[in-house]
């Protein structure tokens, strides 16, 4: 029960993370980490990041090779 419940968080923080790299990547916009004045959390926050970032490029690679994908016209 425990661990299903650890599951489930640790996949929604993923998410969090890839939605974030999208938001950056779509309209420039991210998180200032430098601000972040403790430089062990300002370290696991970047990691975090990089993390979605990484789960974006994966999806995204997936997409751009699918024949269920074509790039929209709309922008």
């Amino acid at each position: 029960m425990v661990l299903g419940r650890l599951v489930h968080y640790a996949i929604d923080a993923v998410l969090l993370s890839t939605v974030v790299a999208g938001v950056r990547r779509s309209s420039g916009f991210a998180p200032q980490t430098p601000l972040i004045s403790d430089p062990t959390l300002r370290s696991v926050t970047d990691k975090y990041l990089g993390v979605g970032e990484t789960i974006f490029d994966m999806i995204q690679a997936t997409a751009v090779n699918s024949q269920y994908w074509a790039k929209s016209s709309r922008r």
